[in-house]
């Protein structure tokens, strides 16, 4: 069929630049570039281009452009391009439209509208490079006192202390499994954390046997719809146990991973047959009610002599505080709120763009009721879903948060510039891909430098930041809303988000 849609980029090649290396046409898995022997020119389809910049990095020359295609359709406040050409396309094809990677629509993004307190003459700062500063934090539930008795030799604590996971770093690798991306950028998340001491999630896909003695202590496992890969082994060779509910960037939609992804290994982690498609239901069909979960979260428990935390992935929708505080009633150690803005390997874009709530909003409005109901030490949160840089991570933390997880991220820091084609399997860049030739783009050493160099360089500004509101230890930031001012915001969200204006 003859398709209605427009290029989205334009290519530009500098001809008196270009040495016909064709170093792009070898890099592109998408043959958006072409070299005719005869004619002894290279031919570019526009057509097929999805802006993943990697023939512009690696061409040595310099020659070539991509940028988003100008030419467009009549200015239509109504009917913009992005839905005229999903409408064309739907038209073309009778499925769904896909994309990958998060959020990408102009809804307020909050943290650039929340500034971070500074000491001045009462409460010196403190200098991170000359007097300590405490970023360890424990994912787990607390007690509800401690009691302490004195002995000869010192002092005893009587009080039944619970699983506790200490981070070096309140920094932690979402959820992105095996299958779903690539082994080589898998192991880098799994090795980094290891080096660094925090955590990686791995996702509904399993963990690799052969991986689980080596990085299992730094691991998340996921207990999903479809149980990929899950056996007593593989929950008790994890930090922590997760129960997955929903994601961020598709509420109340399952998981499917195409069968052409299913090589051997990854049949292997996830217990499946090569080649067939792994279907995640929407819902988990032993859970639909509090009681429901309540059930799972102690079987796990058992499974595991009771000796890993267990959390509770939910994605950030209008009620979610009421759910967050059945789900620690339930026994959930953690909770974890994926928001409106968390990425994805492939999800529908109308659930995308249109369901879900700001993870902002849903993690102060979780905050704020667990301490409202007395039950805030019972669990840690874990928030998820837009945070791009340190600064992001520190004013999660004051609203609320015990770590945070970075996905898109940690993707970026390995080499992805958000072409959003992930659910084509045909990553130029080597991670969400399981075509060999496509996967050897990646050097799981340089991508586990490049990670341990993101968790470093992110954590060095977080101590800065905290120096300089004089704080010399994450924990007293946790939940500190006096340290947050909104600028230029609703009267509305200043209440939800429990922050005042600047200047009050």
């Amino acid at each position: 069929m003859y398709s209605f849609q427009l290029p989205e980029f334009m290519i530009d090649r500098a001809e008196d630049r270009c040495i016909g290396c064709l170093v792009c046409e070898r890099q592109c898995a998408n043959l958006v570039h072409g070299y005719d022997g005869e004619l002894d020119k290279i031919f570019t389809a526009e057509k097929d281009c999805v802006g993943c910049q990697r023939c512009v990095v690696m061409c040595p020359t310099g020659a070539l452009y991509v940028r988003p295609r100008t030419v467009d359709y009549r200015p239509n406040d109504s009917w913009s391009r992005d839905k005229l050409q999903n409408l064309k396309k739907q038209a073309e094809t009778g499925g769904v439209v896909l994309t990958g990677g998060g959020n990408d629509k102009p809804f307020r993004i909050y943290w650039d509208h929340l500034v971070l307190n500074a000491s001045q003459v009462t409460n010196p700062s403190i200098d991170p490079l000359r007097e300590p500063m405490e970023l360890e934090t424990f994912l787990g539930r607390k007690p509800d006192t401690v009691k302490i008795t004195r002995e000869e030799n010192g002092f005893d604590v009587e009080t039944e202390s619970f699983p506790n996971v200490p981070l070096s770093t309140p920094l932690v690798f979402s959820a992105m499994s095996y299958g779903a991306i690539s082994y080589p950028a898998y192991k880098s998340l799994a090795a980094a954390t290891k080096v660094f001491g925090t955590l990686f999630n791995t996702g509904e896909g399993g963990l690799p046997e052969h991986m689980r003695r080596e990085y299992g202590a730094n691991a998340i496992v996921q207990c999903a719809s479809g149980r990929f890969g899950v056996d007593a082994d593989y929950l008790n060779s994890a930090a922590i146990i997760e129960i997955k509910i929903g994601q961020g960037a598709k509420p109340g939609i399952g998981g499917h991973l195409p069968g052409e992804k299913v090589l051997d290994n990854i049949s292997q982690t996830r217990m499946i047959p090569i080649g067939t498609d792994a279907l995640s239901p929407a819902p988990q069909h032993d859970i639909y009610s509090i009681e429901d979960l309540s059930m799972l979260i102690y079987a796990l428990k058992e499974a595991t002599n009771y000796e890993k935390p267990v959390s509770v992935k939910i994605a950030a929708v209008h009620n979610v505080a009421a759910i967050a505080s059945g789900i620690v009633r339930a026994g959930a150690d953690i909770v974890a709120i994926d928001g409106l803005r968390g990425g994805t390997g492939a999800a529908p874009l109308a659930t995308r763009d249109n369901v879900g709530i700001p993870m902002e909003m849903a993690l102060a409005a979780v905050d704020k009721r667990l301490r409202e109901e007395g039950i805030r030490h019972k669990c840690s949160i874990l928030a998820a879903g837009g945070v791009r840089c340190s600064a992001d991570a520190l004013k999660a933390i004051a609203l609320g948060a015990d770590a945070v997880y970075i996905g898109t991220a940690a993707l970026v820091a390995m080499g992805c510039t958000l072409c959003q084609k992930c659910y084509t399997g045909k990553c130029n860049w080597g991670i969400t891909t399981q075509d060999p030739y496509l996967i050897k783009r990646l050097n799981p050493e340089i991508t586990t430098r490049r990670l341990i160099n993101l968790l470093k360089g992110w954590s060095h500004e977080i101590q800065e930041m905290l120096g300089g509101m004089g704080i010399n230890a994450i924990e007293s930031l946790r939940g500190n809303r006096d340290h947050l001012r909104g600028v230029g915001l609703e009267e509305w969200e200043l209440n939800v988000l429990g922050v005042k204006g600047a200047g009050e």
